[in-house]
């Protein structure tokens, strides 16, 4: 038997993760770092350091095409060399190497890693990688679920409903409002993820330039790093060891963590609205809910992306956690770790897929929203004291302690209309307040709820 995949990312749902593949994969960090070596080997000719000329046009071309075409005969000869040299990515410098001297650029061959620390290389293919993951791939599959979360806040938003606070009824809301409160929540860590700075280091084996000060006293390294690092999109960070400091990503891993758990707030209230009845799943065409019971249709979009949103955010902490920490000037505990951001992300991007989906299979049950919000009118017992005591405050009621004598109406009983009503009209209290209190009703009972959905625009 050929070998398996271990993680479901790679068998069961790869169809689903495989475009992060392209960024976050060992195949795709080696891309990247074939990438960084060209680019600063054509940037140290440009320049002209060290004698050099600037390669021709029609090489550089060449080596670029050559780096952004990284594929399968690449790997393969990676792999080779990554065998001899137990170093990867020293197998990258080597690689490159070969590619100059078939473009005939061999006396260029030493400028290959030129004063080099494996993680000048490997900080800038990360954070490539990683801002390129997060934008082109994981981004827009947010953006669809935040479009389902608006969709569904614009269509529910003079739907009433029965609020549950401790899961017992409560003041009614709208439907609409409260999906429109998990949209404000996510949007709001959105602009923290966008905002996070992917940082770059481009200065030597401890952070110093003292190889480069040794091959070339007169040249200002600094700015040269500032230039090269921010060439390639990137913000250039000066203070660093021999890493950098990944506080970038720690800052971008917890923010993705923390929308992931309001995510997965929106599946859990999903699923108990499914539960209650609120909502109803509409029947997709061959699914099957049970394997023994037909009339089954179970909210496992919700359950799955529920679960992996768990997993991401416990892998996104542990990451931020760890990655935050390196021994004095350097150690490798980083390496492991953050080969393991493409399964962090996976898992969320699964997820993410879910719920998109399982927001698109849902519907609004009125009927059934209407008959609980009927059945509950003891919720008005807030309104009816609220009204009391603006009127005795007002001088137009007499009454004592208006909030003990609903609660001896209302707690723990099940009040109906007629009797509510009856006590309203009962009531030591003015007649436009009276009034106000007979026209409520459970259904009506929602304040604003629905033009606070106009404040996501």
């Amino acid at each position: 038997m050929p070998p398996q995949p271990i993680s479901p990312l790679d068998g069961r749902y790869r169809s689903t993760v495989e475009p992060l593949g392209e960024h976050l994969s060992e195949a795709g960090l080696n891309r990247a770092r074939v990438h960084v070596e060209v680019e600063w080997l054509l940037f140290l000719t440009d320049h002209r350091l060290f004698g050099t000329e600037p390669v021709d046009a029609e090489s550089a071309r060449a080596l670029r095409t050559w780096a952004a075409g990284f594929g399968q005969e690449e790997i393969d000869e990676l792999a080779a060399l990554e065998a001899t040299t137990r170093h990867d990515v020293k197998a990258i410098e080597y690689l490159v190497r070969r590619k100059l001297a078939d473009l005939g650029l061999a006396a260029l061959a030493e400028l290959t890693h030129f004063a080099c620390t494996s993680e000048d290389i490997n900080n800038l293919s990360y954070a490539l990688t990683i801002r390129a993951a997060v934008q082109d791939v994981w981004l827009p599959r947010l953006r669809d679920v935040l479009a389902a979360l608006r969709e569904r806040a614009e269509e529910g938003r003079a739907v009433p409903m029965l609020s549950r606070t401790h899961g017992q009824p409560a003041t009614p809301t709208t439907i609409g409002k409260e999906f429109a409160v998990f949209v404000a929540r996510a949007e709001r860590v959105l602009a923290r993820i966008e905002a996070v700075q992917p940082l770059g280091k481009f200065s030597g084996a401890t952070g110093t330039f003292a190889a480069h000060l040794a091959a070339d006293p007169g040249a200002d390294w600094p700015a040269l790093s500032r230039e090269f690092v921010t060439g390639l999109g990137l913000t250039w960070n000066p203070l660093t060891t021999q890493i950098e400091s990944h506080d970038w990503q720690a800052e971008l891993f917890t923010a993705i963590s923390h929308l992931n758990r309001i995510l997965h707030n929106v599946c859990t209230d999903v699923w108990t609205y499914i539960s209650l009845g609120y909502l109803t799943q509409v029947p997709q065409p061959g699914a099957t809910g049970s394997s023994t019971m037909p009339h089954k249709i179970n909210p496992i979009r919700f359950e799955n992306a529920e679960a992996n949103l768990e997993l991401s955010s416990a892998l996104l902490e542990s990451l931020a956690a760890t990655l935050v920490t390196s021994r004095l000037q350097r150690d490798l505990t980083d390496s492991t770790t953050q080969r393991n951001i493409g399964v962090a992300l996976g898992h969320s991007l699964l997820a993410l897929d879910n719920l998109a989906k399982g927001l698109g299979e849902i519907a609004i049950a009125p009927d059934v929203l209407a008959a609980d919000l009927d059945a509950n009118w003891e919720v008005l017992g807030e309104a009816i004291q609220t009204v009391i005591r603006a009127e005795v405050t007002a001088g137009r009621s007499s009454i004592a302690d208006p909030y003990a004598l609903l609660k001896e109406l209302t707690r723990g009983k099940r009040v109906g209309a007629e009797e509510l009503r009856a006590f309203v009209e009962g009531l030591d209290i003015g007649d436009a307040a009276k009034q106000r209190l007979l026209q409520l009703t459970p259904a009506t009972y929602v304040g604003i709820a629905d033009r606070l959905v106009d404040y996501l625009d």
